[in-house]
């Protein structure tokens, strides 16, 4: 039977159990056929896992959502108490992100790498399996758009509310080209998938700027985030990842991108190879926006890969982080700093098949 594209309505439908707190599995389906059609890798890619999404949320009115996850050192309780339909909200999550085993240990991948920085981590065990001058401070570029999206998740605010580009979500420290115009109107669901897949900063700003009390609490709630997390080298100072100021370890930011693992929004959306856009504007008129991941290895679907964002800014070079699972055994892996795009793809393809080499479990 053929898979239909993912429409405007199933996205706001999958939204809904967020918003309003009721238990469901999501009505979100993003199909992964061989054509061109929206299609996303849902856990850990591969085509048995592209038809239904999972529950999104389950959650009754007055209870908190738990999920629990193995973070290499036990398990771990990700708490999000999400509030009323009045947005106030209570968040408090304690997370352990202490990563067993040593650098240099028997289970080290045989590679080198042409990228500054590089971090890769057996999710399973904890163990680092390869590190190249990963404790060190960079700019992230858009890799911020993964805490980003945290932050707005956490806050339990209604996906189906429509939000209006306003000319300041196109300024910023550094212009950005962008399909964006003022006066487009998505909603929050569209803006967060816009963002993670297709990387629009106007989209980011725009969701920092909805956030309640504004800009300046979105940037007080990402570095909170950031500190929960244990992330002792990271700053956020914006939501889009064109300041410059915005840095993290790569060790620190597989601790953010395992964060990421127990948002299955986020998963979803980051990994959604295209989208159609149906994109409102009193101004210019409606328009249709195609938009396709940033990712060449998500468009492409060799590989399996459960969460992904890219970066660019001069100062950060070329960045990617990814979550995958080669030959049964899960990873993370962080690349900062590349000089180009063929020296960040190829050291990612380079790490993902030196994974597959690895003994299975």
């Amino acid at each position: 039977m053929k898979q239909l594209p993912l429409t405007k309505q199933q996205l706001i439908a999958a939204m809904i159990s967020l918003s309003l707190g009721s238990v469901a599995q999501a009505a979100l389906t993003i199909n992964g056929s061989s054509t061109s059609e929206s299609s996303a890798r849902m856990s850990w890619g591969g085509a048995d896992s592209l038809s239904e999404a999972r529950s999104i949320m389950s959650k009754s009115s007055n209870s908190s959502t738990i999920k629990k996850v193995d973070n290499g050192n036990g398990t771990t309780n990700i708490t999000n108490s999400f509030g009323s339909s009045n947005n106030s909200y209570n968040n408090t999550n304690s997370y352990n992100t202490t990563y067993r085993g040593s650098f240099g240990s028997s289970n080290m991948i045989p590679i080198s790498t042409d990228s500054r920085s590089v971090a890769v981590i057996d999710a399973e065990t904890g163990e680092s399996i390869y590190e190249k001058d990963a404790d060190i401070a960079r700019p992230m570029a858009s890799i911020t758009k993964v805490m980003t999206a945290m932050v707005v998740l956490d806050a339990g605010l209604d996906m189906r509310e429509e939000i209006t580009l306003d000319p300041e979500d196109f300024v910023g420290p550094k212009r950005a080209s962008s399909n964006l115009k003022s006066g487009d109107r998505l909603n929050r669901a569209e803006m967060l998938l816009m963002a993670l897949m297709k990387s629009e900063n106007p989209a980011a700003k725009s969701l920092s700027r909805n956030y309640p009390g504004g800009d300046k609490a979105f940037m007080r709630a990402m570095n909170r985030k950031a500190q929960e997390l244990g992330m002792s080298t990271a700053f956020f100072g914006d939501a889009t990842g064109l300041d410059k100021r915005n840095v993290a370890s790569s060790n620190d930011l597989v601790k953010m991108v395992r964060a990421a693992g127990n948002y299955d929004v986020i998963r979803r959306f980051s990994t959604t190879k295209s989208y159609d856009f149906y994109v409102s504007n009193y101004s210019s008129g409606n328009r249709t926006y195609k938009a396709n991941n940033t990712s060449s290895l998500v468009r492409d679907g060799s590989y399996p890969i459960g969460i992904s964002k890219t970066g660019f800014i001069n100062e950060a070079g070329r960045c990617v982080v990814m979550e995958t699972r080669v030959n049964n055994r899960p990873a993370i892996i962080v690349i900062l700093g590349a000089n180009s795009s063929a020296t960040r793809w190829g050291d990612a393809k380079n790490i993902l098949n030196s994974l597959a080499t690895r003994r299975s479990v």
